[in-house]
């Protein structure tokens, strides 16, 4: 799997870099800046970017940025953003097209590298990886909006686990629910968000795209 990195500093540029590798990815770029970043995402067409926000030479939003400029002009392209804080503006536009494949990892909370690398592959399969402060962060619009507003409090934790990736049987563990029941739940969250019978891997993404793009509603 082709991995391109962005991160301005070295240690952690060299560290991420290392990291992947030892667990199987292509590092076919590790790069400092945001328009470094653009060339190697428009040129290589990586299978999943590793993005940090902030990048020379502003270090305001270069990375994310050029994230956003590729995935115009690649849809699709798999995206998971690193940050140090929850940036509410860029989550939003991160996933305002619709698309799957993205993430949103806060630096300070990923505690092993099993979980940076489960992350990086859901978000490379076409899945997400939120992490819970930016959920909570979102959570605070997307419940007054529609059609989040047609879900039951716990169909709206069902909803919030499922965008940090977790699966059926994961979610019925953390809430103290069978897996059916949960099952239950989240054909219930489908059908209020009008989401036709398909894969139901391709419509758990479609649910919580629904959920989070709802906060980008002003």
């Amino acid at each position: 799997m082709r991995v391109v990195l962005a991160e301005d500093l070295y240690l952690l540029r060299d560290g991420l870099a290392r990291m992947l590798t030892a667990h199987g990815f292509e590092v076919v770029a590790a790069v400092e800046t945001g328009p470094e970043l653009l060339e190697a995402l428009l040129g290589l067409r990586p299978d999943v970017a590793v993005v940090d926000v902030r990048l020379p030479p502003t270090r305001t939003d270069e990375g994310l940025q050029a994230a956003l400029v590729a995935r115009r002009e690649i849809p699709g392209l798999p995206v998971l953003v690193l940050s140090q804080h929850v940036e509410q503006l860029y989550a939003r536009e991160l996933l305002a097209d619709g698309n799957g494949g993205v993430g949103y990892l806060l630096k300070d909370r990923v505690f092993n590298a099993e979980q940076f690398v489960d992350a990086v592959r859901r978000v490379a399969g076409g899945g997400m990886a939120m992490d819970p402060d930016v959920i909570a962060k979102l959570l605070v619009r997307s419940e007054r909006e529609e059609p989040i507003s047609r879900l039951t409090p716990r169909e709206r934790e069902v909803l919030a686990l499922m965008a940090e990736g977790r699966s059926n049987l994961a979610i019925g563990q953390r809430l103290f629910l069978s897996e059916s029941a949960v099952s239950k739940h989240t054909a219930s969250i489908f059908a209020k968000l009008d989401l036709a019978p398909s894969d139901d891997d391709n419509r758990r993404v479609l649910a919580v795209l629904a959920y989070l793009n709802s906060a980008t509603t002003r």
